[in-house]
C-alpha cells in the first residue's frame, strides 16, 4: 500500500535525516515522487562515514613478528650469515688438465736395483734376459715424453728410474725392427699390426717399447697418443678445397703433431735436407733447409700447418732428389738416404665412427672425412707396387685401448673377420663372422680392413693380440719390485703361481696391483 504522505512532508516533521551513504540503495520511485523530490535530495559523494568511523588503531610491536595469514607459527630459527671466503685466483686455462695429465717418472724414495741393465739394441733381442726389467736409457726419456708415450695411469712414480719388461712379443718386435734396419730379405719392408687385448695387459707399454726401438736404430717416429683428441669437436677445422667427398683439415691438430715430431726426432731431422719443390711453400723453404726446420714453420704458423705436413711426409719418403728439371748428378750426389718410419695410433675405436663435428647441413662428419685421420688410416690400406706409401720401410702400429674406447659394434666386427682371414677362413664359410643384419653397420670400416688384410698385397695387415705375462716373465717382474723396495714378500715358486692366477693369467696391470700392495707384519 503507497503511503499518502510525501517525502516533502516528512522532511518538515524535524526527524534526523540518516545519511544516503549508510542506507541501502532504494527502489526505484514512481515517476511523480522522483519529480517532488528533484529539489530536496542531497549529494551522495561526502565523506560522513569516513569522518565518522573510529581511527584505526597501530599495531604493537609484539604483533608485528606475528605469523601472517596461513603462515606457519613454529619457531623460526635464522641463519647465520655466511662468512666471505676468500677462494683465491680460479685455475688457468689448460692447468687441470696439465695436472691430469702429468706424469711423474723418478721416485726417489725408491731403492736404486744394482746391476739392471738398459733397454738398447742389443739387449731388446736378447733371448737370454727374457723377464727382466730394462731401464729405459736417460737421454731418450725427453725423447719418449715429446711423443707422449708415457700415460698417467702407467705405473711409474713407484720406482727409481723408468724400465719396461723384456717379454716375448718385445723380442719378436725387436727382431723386425733388426731385419727393416739391417741388410737382409726383410730390408725396406713394411709391416702393419693392429694390437688388441684385454684391459691392462700392456698395449700401450708396447707401443712405448717399439717408440724406444725405433729411436735407438736413429728411425723417424711418428705418434699419435690420444686419437680421441681429433674427433670430439675441441679444435678448429675447416673444408679443403678441390676434395670429393670433402675432406676437413685441422691446422692446430697438425701443428701439434710436427711440434712433437720434430722434438723427439731433432738429430735425425736435422741432418736431412729438401730435396723437393713445394709451390705452396716455394718463398719459406730454401734449397738447404733441413727437415727440422720445415717441420718447424708449421708449429710457427697454424695457417699452413697442412700443407708444411704435406711437404714433410713427402719429404721423408722420398727416395731420390725430384725437383722441376731432371735431377743432376751433384745432387744426386748429394741426396740421403732417408731412414724407416714408426707410426703408432693409440685408441682405434676412436676413428672408427662418426666425429662430434658437423659440416655446413648440420650433419656429422665421419672420422675418415677428416684429412689429418684418413692421412694415418690410409696407411693401412695395400700400397701399389708404382706409388708406394712407405717406399723406404717402417712399422705401422695401431692398438685399440680398454679403458678409453666407445662401442662401435663395427669395429668388432671388422677385427673379428681380420682374425678369420688371418687363420684362413674363408669368407664363404660359416665360420666366417657375419654383421648383424638387424644392426646398423659401417661400410667404410668393414671394407677397409678387408682391403688392408688382402694377401695380394706385400704388407697385409696383421692382428696381434696380447695376453698376460709368463711365469717367468712374472717371477721377474715380481723381483723388480722386491729389489725396489716395494714388495715386502719372499718371492718363491708357489707365491708367483698364486698371484699369477689372481692377476688373469699374467695380466701386467694386475700384477703391477697386486705387488704395490704394503703389507705391516706384527
Amino acid at each position: 500500500m503507497v503511503s499518502q504522505l510525501c517525502w516533502g512532508c516528512l522532511s518538515t516533521t524535524g526527524l534526523r535525516q540518516t545519511s544516503r551513504a549508510l542506507l541501502h540503495p532504494a527502489p526505484a520511485a514512481p515517476q511523480h515522487y522522483r519529480q517532488l523530490t528533484a529539489r530536496t535530495t542531497t549529494s551522495l559523494f561526502h565523506t560522513s562515514a569516513t569522518r565518522y568511523a573510529n581511527p584505526l588503531q597501530k599495531k604493537s610491536k609484539s604483533m608485528e613478528g606475528a605469523p601472517k595469514f596461513r603462515e606457519s607459527k613454529s619457531a623460526r630459527m635464522r641463519k647465520p650469515k655466511k662468512a666471505t671466503v676468500d677462494r683465491g685466483r680460479p685455475p688457468a686455462i689448460g692447468e687441470r688438465k696439465a695436472l691430469r695429465k702429468r706424469i711423474v717418472l723418478s721416485n726417489t724414495n725408491a731403492l736404486e736395483v744394482p746391476g739392471m741393465q738398459e733397454f738398447s739394441e742389443e739387449t731388446m733381442v736378447d733371448t737370454r734376459i727374457r723377464g727382466s726389467v730394462l731401464g729405459l736409457p736417460v737421454p731418450m726419456i725427453d725423447q719418449l715424453r715429446a711423443l707422449q708415450a708415457f700415460k698417467p695411469s702407467q705405473g711409474w712414480s713407484l720406482f727409481r728410474r723408468p724400465g719396461v719388461v723384456l717379454r716375448r712379443e718385445t723380442l719378436e718386435m725387436g727382431r723386425i725392427f733388426e731385419g727393416i734396419s739391417t741388410e737382409g730379405p726383410d730390408q725396406g719392408k713394411v709391416v702393419k699390426k693392429v694390437l688388441t687385448g684385454k684391459r691392462a695387459c700392456g698395449k700401450s707399454v708396447h707401443l712405448l717399447q717399439a717408440m724406444a726401438m725405433g729411436l735407438l736404430k736413429k728411425w723417424v717416429v711418428i705418434s699419435i697418443p690420444d686419437p680421441q683428441e681429433l674427433v670430439i669437436a675441441q679444435t678448429t677445422y675447416a673444408p679443403l678445397p678441390d676434395t670429393n667427398p670433402v675432406q676437413y683439415v685441422q691446422e692446430k691438430a697438425t701443428s701439434e703433431l710436427l711440434q712433437r715430431t720434430v722434438l723427439a726426432n731433432e738429430e735425425v731431422l736435422s741432418k736431412l735436407h729438401v730435396s723437393m719443390e713445394h709451390p705452396e711453400l716455394k718463398s719459406l723453404v730454401k734449397p738447404k733447409t733441413t727437415l727440422a726446420e720445415l717441420a718447424r714453420l708449421g708449429v710457427q704458423d697454424v695457417t699452413i700447418a697442412w700443407p708444411v705436413w704435406q711437404a714433410f711426409w713427402a719429404e721423408i719418403n722420398a727416395t731420390a732428389p725430384k725437383t722441376a728439371q731432371k735431377a743432376d748428378d751433384k745432387a744426386q750426389s748429394t741426396f740421403q738416404n732417408r731412414p724407416p718410419l714408426l707410426v703408432t695410433v693409440d685408441g682405434l675405436g676412436h676413428w672408427m665412427q662418426e666425429s662430434k663435428y658437423r659440416n655446413a647441413d648440420f650433419k656429422p662428419i665421419h672420422a675418415h672425412d677428416l684429412a689429418l685421420v684418413q692421412h694415418f688410416v690410409s696407411l693401412l690400406t695395400p700400397q701399389s707396387s708404382n706409388k708406394p706409401t712407405m717406399p723406404n720401410g717402417g712399422v705401422v702400429l695401431f692398438a685399440t685401448s680398454g679403458s678409453n674406447s666407445p662401442a662401435v659394434p663395427t669395429l668388432d666386427i671388422a677385427l673379428a673377420q681380420l682374425k678369420a682371414r688371418q687363420q684362413g677362413v674363408a669368407e664363404s664359410s660359416a665360420e666366417f663372422p657375419q654383421p648383424d643384419p638387424y644392426a646398423e653397420t659401417d661400410n667404410r670400416v668393414l671394407d677397409l680392413f678387408k682391403q688392408a688384410a688382402s694377401k695380394s698385397s706385400s704388407s697385409p695387415l696383421e692382428l696381434q693380440t696380447l695376453g698376460g705375462l709368463s711365469r717367468e716373465e712374472a717371477r721377474g717382474y715380481m723381483e723388480y719390485f722386491a729389489r725396489s723396495g716395494i714388495l715386502q714378500e719372499k718371492i718363491t715358486e708357489e707365491w708367483v703361481s698364486e698371484k699369477w692366477s689372481i692377476a688373469g693369467g699374467g695380466i701386467i696391470g694386475e700384477m703391477e696391483k697386486l705387488g704395490k700392495r704394503l703389507r705391516t707384519v706384527l
